[in-house]
């Protein structure tokens, strides 16, 4: 028999449900609803092995009547929503989107009140549940937009700390450095030169950088926003001529003395990322190279008459611990870099998203215990988030090849600034300053970059298994080749691996008799092979950098090619 109910009506029924074309039980006193499998297409009455428990609560929409309903697509509104249930399935048919008590109903035109629509029911959540949901969400936006300032105030803060140093001191090493340079993707190839500098207060600074002579310099001066403002040496404004470079504050507003670059700067912290380049690796010019990177000055221009001299730290035995913690850490880093830098007219909509967080221009960042707890979600979320798009961040430079380039088309565009096209590539630009640190100004013209994180077969490149790379005798290089590994969690060397590259420098290689290299990854060197051997750590994940310096025409024209990495056993 049919039945009526009040529209919107809450009824409850517990069902056993088996759908063998055995009987259905209500298992209720209440008059029953017809049950409607339903697809994308059309509704079907009996499912093959469905298997359900389940206790609903629903509102039905008036009066309800056996039979399918004629009008089930047009009326599929007029059905009731669940706002509880419970329930186990298995073996469901394959299509089969949803399984339900639908109220066939039609709604007499003499009952008041019924304006045909659907009543939903809304979720329940208290003010603390919102409140740290909106955290939790502002967070993970919050990580991937400010990555690249985030690792900024990282790396120097570990410039204070690690190198007990000052704005305008200049840290380097001696050596090619080991797993103790904890950076983003560092060249263990190269000796670096790195300072910090800042125009808050003495006003515009001076870099002094000597011509090419014992060694050579190439490199790049970055914003706090990692920005690349100007190239340095060999592929910079002086072309290894040496020069001074006059960094302006922002807003600067003074005339700018002859004989200076001028570097327009719109944040007051900025990055000098140096490469100290050699002849070869004999002592004699090794030491010869370091005396002539302690050429470069740095000191504020208002000093220019009597220059002070700079203070070098070598960091070769020390650790330089730069890479991100994702843990509210991260946000005290976003915190303090807003408050000393002006804010740009790109970024007012995302500074308003950071209120409900708690970082405010001119404010202090001070977090209680609920919001800590909410923020470090958010970090994990935000790690997890850029670990996972990094895999599939670049894109190949030969077809069909596992060697990608590790910047999108949106970074080379822009000159890594990531904005085209009237967009800012937020997602884009976190991804990659989880991965590096400060950009070149043009992409290619001192060196270039490769990156894999999976083998020729495409899978990932794990720690307990071993490969093998075979590089060609010819690749076309002025100066010189690496390879290098680093840790999917970190995007840093792995930490206490006692060699985590291998370049075209090293005497001790052994070559093939065409002039090619073998490299071999693994937990485990091949015998008679270790010279070639870069090891790998268990349970972790590593991907490979292919760095090229100094790269000739056939690269860029795709005459040349790297192999693939090979699993080997």
């Amino acid at each position: 028999m049919p039945f009526v109910h009040d529209p919107g009506q809450l009824l409850e029924s517990k069902v056993v449900l088996h759908i063998d074309g055995n009987p259905v039980n209500q298992g209720s006193e209440r008059q029953p609803c017809i049950l409607w499998a339903y697809d994308s297409d059309s509704p079907i009455k009996f499912v093959s092995s469905i298997s359900i428990s389940s206790t609903f609560k629903f509102r039905l929409c008036g009066l309800s009547c056996p039979g399918r309903p004629k009008d089930f697509h047009q009326r599929e509104d007029k059905m009731m929503r669940h706002s509880t249930r419970r329930a186990t399935a298995s073996g469901a048919v394959a299509g089969l989107l949803a399984i339900g008590f639908v109220a066939c109903s039609r709604q007499p035109a003499e009952q008041p009140g019924y304006a045909g629509k659907t009543e939903t029911q809304a979720h329940s959540f208290t003010s603390e549940e919102l409140n740290r949901r909106t955290i939790e969400r502002r967070a993970v936006d919050a990580a991937i937009w400010g990555m690249p300032i985030i690792n900024f105030d990282v790396m120097r803060q570990a410039f204070f700390r690690d190198a007990n140093a000052a704005y305008g001191d200049i840290m380097f090493w001696s050596r090619p450095a080991n797993w103790k340079l904890q950076c983003l993707t560092p060249n263990t190839s190269v000796r670096y030169v790195f300072s910090f500098v800042n125009t808050s207060q003495d006003g515009p600074v001076v870099l002094e950088l000597p011509a090419t002579g014992d060694a050579a310099l190439m490199g790049t001066i970055v914003d706090a926003w990692q920005v690349p403002v100007t190239d340095l040496g060999l592929a910079g404004e002086d072309q290894g001529k040496g020069g001074k470079y006059l960094l302006l504050p922002p807003g600067h507003q003074g005339a700018v003395p002859s004989g200076y670059i001028a570097i327009p700067m719109k944040t007051y912290n900025s990055f000098v990322g140096l490469r100290l380049i050699t002849k070869s690796e004999d002592e004699a010019t090794v030491q010869k190279a370091i005396a002539y990177l302690k050429h470069i000055r740095i000191y504020p221009l208002s000093k220019s008459v009597a220059p002070p001299q700079s203070k070098y730290v070598d960091m070769v035995d020390t650790v330089w611990d730069t890479v991100p913690r994702f843990d509210e850490g991260l946000y005290a880093s976003l915190a303090r870099m807003l408050n000393e830098e002006p804010t740009q007219a790109r970024d007012s909509a995302m500074t308003g998203m950071l209120l409900p967080i708690g970082i405010q221009k001119g404010k202090d960042f001070k977090p209680d215990e609920a919001t800590k707890a909410a923020l470090r979600a958010g970090a994990q979320e935000a790690h997890a988030w850029v670990m996972d798009r990094l895999v599939t961040f670049g894109s190949p430079f030969w077809p069909d090849s596992k060697w990608d380039v590790p910047v999108p088309p949106s970074a080379v565009k822009s000159g890594f600034t990531w904005e085209t096209e009237g967009i800012l590539d937020v997602d884009a630009r976190g991804i990659a300053f989880y991965s590096f640190f400060c950009p070149p100004k043009k992409l290619g013209a001192g060196q270039s970059y490769l990156v894999t994180f999976v083998d020729a077969t495409g899978q990932r490149l794990s720690g307990e298994k071993s490969y093998r790379l075979r590089v060609p005798g010819d690749v076309p290089v002025k100066q010189f080749w690496s390879v290098t590994i680093y840790g999917h969690a970190t995007c840093a060397l792995i930490r206490n691996v006692s060699r985590p590259s291998l370049d075209s420098y090293d005497q001790k290689a052994k070559r093939n008799a065409d002039g090619s290299t073998d490299v071999y990854f693994g937990p485990k060197a091949p015998e008679g092979m270790e010279a070639n051997w870069i090891p790998t750590v268990a349970g972790n994940d590593w991907f490979a950098y292919f760095r090229l310096y100094g790269p000739e025409q056939r690269f860029f024209d795709k005459t040349w090619r790297l192999s693939d990495i090979q699993p080997v056993q």
